[in-house]
């Protein structure tokens, strides 16, 4: 009886666990995030990657740690020379006792550019041997602006599933509800410190002078910014409309395939009532081996929905650095007027 009873409740936890929690947040530690930073802030311009090491604990995911990735080159040596450096890193770090267990990956952005389909890819590949992990999101060029541009990401279970079909016609993303705001879901990042590092901030806080980025954040001009915003957004815009013509392009040629399906029917038909009357057997009305009953491919989807999120993406931050503007504009307007 106690067998049975152990038999059942391990049974009852491997069924458990195959359900996977949905993800609450991603707690990570100050260091983890000014470690990203720095690496970040000193390839900017050039996109860079790192590995993400923490625990997965209930609905939280925790980053304890990370480290960079070597610069991405094309010779097949090189990467194999970053496969073995990762794998060494882990190794080390296995050492000496601290988290080695992968959660994820950071990456750099210009602009917030990310939503691409290596992206996407590299996400599918992670989710093969981890079942949940995010991506790390850091835009150094928002910096100069006062902004912390760090968010988590994760590829939704909707969007996975149909991802792994390889099927983004029409009819299957209306099957399945999924639009272009569903591809990507974005986790609250709660910022953890252990209790000496805080009282160590505190004591710092009131000795901390005013420094240069804090005058540079009054300055009134941000056109460099918003003209780059501009650029892109209009890159994206001329991509979409490449795309939107493929499908016109698509349904020209599957009405001008229907147009020549009805003559041929007819033609078939009046045919076959000539050969009725003359006694003979009539003809199919359906002919596989003809070229204009082979349907017609219809092009997917996918790239012009990542297309469209980055376009809001794009559209996101030119609201944001308008909306600053305007409140500095405003905010000097007052002090002159004092």
């Amino acid at each position: 009886m106690a067998t049975t009873t152990t038999t059942r409740s391990f049974l009852q936890a491997v069924a458990t666990e195959e359900v996977a929690t949905p993800l609450r947040k991603v707690q990570m530690e100050g260091l983890v995030i000014l470690k990203i930073i720095k690496h970040c802030k000193d390839h900017s311009p050039s996109l860079v990657t790192g590995q993400l090491l923490g625990l997965d604990v209930g609905q939280d995911l925790e980053v304890t740690n990370c480290f960079p990735f070597p610069m991405r080159e094309e010779d097949e040596e090189i990467e194999a020379d970053g496969a073995n450096y990762q794998l060494e890193m882990m190794r080390c770090l296995r050492e000496v006792n601290v988290d080695n267990n992968t959660v994820g990956w950071y990456q750099s952005t210009l602009l917030g550019s990310y939503q691409t389909a290596e992206l996407i890819e590299t996400f599918m590949n992670y989710q093969e041997n981890i079942r949940r992990c995010v991506c790390i999101i850091y835009d150094p060029s928002r910096a100069d602006q006062g902004v912390l541009a760090l968010k988590a990401l994760k590829l939704s279970d909707s969007f996975m599933e149909l991802y792994r079909s390889n099927n983004f016609t029409g009819e299957k993303l209306r099957e399945n509800n999924l639009s272009w705001v569903n591809i990507f879901e974005e986790i609250p990042i709660k910022v953890s410190n252990s209790s000496l590092i805080s009282a160590f901030m505190t004591e710092l806080e009131p000795e901390t002078p005013v420094t240069q980025c804090d005058y540079d954040r009054l300055q009134l001009s941000s056109s460099s910014l918003m003209e780059r915003n501009m650029e892109f957004l209009i890159e994206c815009m001329d991509d979409l409309s490449v795309e939107q013509q493929k499908l016109q392009y698509h349904y020209r040629s599957l009405s001008r395939q229907q147009a020549q399906q009805q003559a041929w029917l007819q033609k078939r038909r009046s045919e076959n009532a000539t050969r009725r009357a003359a006694g003979e057997e009539p003809l199919p009305e359906e002919d596989p081996a003809n070229p204009i009953f082979k349907p017609l491919p219809e092009p997917s989807r996918l790239e012009s929905f990542l297309i469209t999120n980055q376009i809001s993406n794009y559209c996101t931050q030119i609201n944001g650095v308008a909306s600053q503007s305007f409140n500095k504009v405003h905010l000097m307007k007052a002090l002159h007027e004092e």
